[in-house]
């Protein structure tokens, strides 16, 4: 059996980076395996503005100190995708998708989400140059200009309504003729003199040169299209886990969240989750670091007390 380490890691976004740092400083070897890039969406984000007590930082400059944090007290980092944890009376064995096989005491699944995205042309060439995912997090950049919120559930409402206290203009599309969200939240969206709301209406197209300037919109009765002109499209259509190569450790709920509190304990003896791939309300960086924190304060524990 090749090394076994006392605590390795599954994803190596915020929470999963977290965990490790903790787990790090309590003198535990320590391996983060991460399938894409090291921060996750967090990496990829422009600007943070929200964090307590820094004013403002990239998402690469944050995911850059925290990974320097663990490199510095030693953990191994590798890049690879866990398909498969098992458990003996021994260790737990991590597969990865060529083959590699890892051993550990301790598994903190970190596994993040995606933001459910349209699948439309440019989509991706637009993000962070117009397209956002989280109105929470970018919002604040196109204060007094004119935005759209693509969705008709509570987050794509409530942000909608967010939205409209800094902006000048607030679209709101949704391919139905009603919201999925709460009646109470929808009345209150109504009663705003700046939010124009464009049901029925689906994205057609995402406009611009460098940066996005508009986006075309279907009517799903009729077929007719129009121009929306806007600075900002914020998609709130829901996430995406995938969590379930791991069901069999950790329950899953409806959704397919990983269905465990934020105690951060799977069910499974030495096997802890962190992060947003579990279920909860608020999915934010300062979330994630706090289920990284308590995640691996449980594994320290489970260690301790072998």
């Amino acid at each position: 059996m090749k090394m076994l380490w006392d605590i390795i890691v599954v994803g190596g976004g915020p929470a999963g980076l977290t965990a490790a740092l903790y787990a790090l400083r309590a003198g535990k070897r320590c391996m983060i395996i991460e399938k894409g890039n090291f921060g996750g969406q967090i990496a990829l984000t422009g600007k943070l503005q929200n964090y307590p007590a820094i004013a403002e930082i990239s998402g690469e400059e944050y995911t850059e100190a925290l990974m320097g944090q663990c490199f510095e007290l030693g953990a191994e980092f590798e890049l690879g995708e866990v398909i498969e944890v098992e458990k003996n009376s021994e260790c737990f064995e991590l597969k990865t998708s060529d083959g590699e096989r890892h051993h550990s005491q301790a598994v903190i699944l970190a596994l993040g989400t995606k933001k459910r995205a349209l699948g439309l042309e440019r989509e991706d060439f637009f993000q962070g140059n117009g397209v956002s995912y989280c109105a929470l997090c970018d919002g604040a950049f196109y204060s007094g200009e004119e935005v759209a919120v693509v969705g008709g559930g509570n987050t794509a409402v409530e942000e909608a309504l967010m939205l409209s206290d800094i902006c000048k203009k607030v679209y709101i599309i949704h391919r139905r003729d009603e919201y999925r969200a709460e009646e109470k939240t929808v009345s209150a969206l109504r009663k705003r003199s700046n939010i124009e709301e464009a049901l029925n209406f689906e994205l057609h197209s995402l406009n611009g040169e460098e940066n996005l300037s508009s986006v075309s919109v279907k009517n799903v009765l009729t077929g007719d299209i129009r121009d929306i002109k806007i600075s900002g499209l914020f998609i709130l259509v829901g996430y995406l886990a995938s969590n379930s190569a791991f069901k069999a450790l950790a329950p899953l709920d409806a959704q397919g969240f990983f269905d465990v509190d934020e105690g951060c304990e799977s069910g499974t003896e030495g096997l802890f989750v962190a992060g947003d791939c579990r279920r909860k309300e608020v999915r934010q960086l300062v979330t994630a670091v706090s289920d990284g924190a308590v995640a691996a304060t449980k594994a320290i524990k489970y260690l301790d007390s072998k």
